[in-house]
């Protein structure tokens, strides 16, 4: 992507970058980030400052280091940064990781991109601007069918596009909620940008039960929140069509999401105008099967964009096979796709060219991915706000938190604490 440039980029101002303790030159990265952004069209201005955590915090607890450097922020910024870039000694299971994006999303409403530089070099820069452009608000790429716009039935009637996805806690950790993310899209007719609400449940629940959450003259469901921006974003329309998509469930549970999760996101519509009757379609998409496809004759793989929709699909259901990604490395596995319910009448060829397009539609990413966009970032979204909650003290607080309980009514479940307004329509999740 040396000489590619970004659909819409960004200005990154009025930020700073945050150090904990890291061992990296952090001028020479702040440097080859201002120059790989100019190459992408992104103008990274000079960081107002940059901050090195104290020395005698670094085996404090993460909370406390945390707090310890946006104290600092505070007192060595003017105002509250539009950005802070935090560089972590860690790559993987870093402590900080969790108290700064809860410190960050959900205290200050300040967008952050964290870091941990072990080789730094044009494609890793390329990936942290990629990210950065998209939290802030910018667009890395867009479809040449959604500029036009030429979309089979999504782009001539307005039509909002939901991922969800469950994530659990860990086997044999039966205390940890379980974290249910919905993205939904915005700006229509655009299908390249999404919003994220995210609440915990019940652990090992694979239900989403708080897609519609009546609370007297109010609904604090996760749906609410993807139909006002999606209102409010595209010109003030309803959506006349909603296309779902939905992973991790296997088919025994296909009933259950027709008759528990579907049933949920037509009350959220009812509640707020119970005139309204949008139609609706559902997909589940599944990673986690054997199938795998060969070419007769040949080492490689499919070709991107390969569909299977005969021969060893259901002989009476609406499923289909895709393969939308080019495979790196080994076989590639292609997405299994179910039709559960289509009220807006997809033809086949339309339904699966319009998977197929989501899935090249992922802003981490210049080419296609295994899945349709809105499925990974309902992953994303449920695992980043996971880590706001230290959830092996879970047990001993959830009594003083509040939340809800149980199905079972046994034991109460920590509330996760809410983005600030600031981000919350931003893809923080990138």
């Amino acid at each position: 992507m040396l000489l590619q440039r970004l659909a819409r980029a960004c200005v990154v101002d009025r930020w700073a970058v945050v150090n904990f303790s890291a061992r990296c030159n952090t001028m020479n990265l702040v440097n080859d980030l201002i120059k790989c952004g100019g190459m992408k069209g992104i103008t990274v201005e000079k960081p107002h400052i940059v901050i090195e955590e104290n020395g005698s915090m670094r085996r404090a607890p993460a909370p406390k280091r945390v707090e310890d450097m946006f104290e600092q922020v505070k007192s060595k910024l003017p105002g509250a940064p539009k950005f802070l870039l935090c560089i972590l000694a860690e790559r993987k299971n870093s402590d900080v990781y969790g108290p700064w994006k809860r410190k960050c999303l959900a205290d200050f409403g300040i967008v952050t991109q964290c870091v941990a530089p072990t080789r730094v070099n044009d494609q890793y820069l390329t990936n942290v601007l990629l990210k950065i452009n998209a939290k802030l608000g910018g667009m890395n790429s867009l479809l040449q069918i959604e500029m036009s716009p030429s979309i089979p039935l999504v782009s001539k009637v307005p039509t909002l596009i939901l991922g969800m996805d469950v994530s659990h806690g860990s086997p044999g950790q039966s205390d940890i909620p379980s974290i249910a993310a919905v993205v939904g899209s915005r700006e229509w007719p655009l299908v390249s940008k999404y919003r994220a609400s995210v609440r915990s449940q019940s652990p090992k629940l694979e239900m989403i039960d708080s897609l519609f959450k009546p609370q007297g003259t109010d609904d604090d469901g996760l749906v609410r929140e993807c139909l006002i921006d999606f209102y409010t974003s595209s010109g003030k329309r309803k959506p006349d069509q909603i296309i779902i998509f939905r992973d991790g469930v296997s088919e025994s549970q296909f009933n259950q999401v027709l008759n528990i999760e579907l049933d949920q996101i037509i009350e959220a519509c009812k509640f707020l105008d119970e005139n309204w009757n949008p139609k609706f379609t559902l997909i589940v998409a599944q990673k986690n099967h054997h199938t795998k496809f060969f070419i007769p004759g040949s080492p490689d793989n499919v070709p991107p964009g390969t569909v299977v929709d005969n021969a060893v699909c259901h002989p009476r259901n609406y499923d289909f096979y895709m393969c939308a990604h080019a495979g790196m490395i080994g076989t590639t596995r292609p997405t299994h796709y179910h039709i559960l319910h289509d009220e807006i009448h997809f033809a086949a060829d339309d339904l699966q060219d319009l998977v197929h397009s989501l899935s090249y539609v992922y802003q981490r990413s210049t080419t296609a991915i295994s899945v349709v966009s809105p499925i990974c970032y309902a992953h994303l979204a449920a695992a980043q706000v996971a880590q706001f909650i230290k959830f092996d003290e879970m047990s001993e607080t959830s009594s003083s938190q509040g939340g809800g309980h149980t199905s079972a009514g046994s034991a109460p479940v920590q509330e996760l604490p809410r983005l600030h307004e600031k981000v919350r329509s931003s893809m923080f999740f990138c």
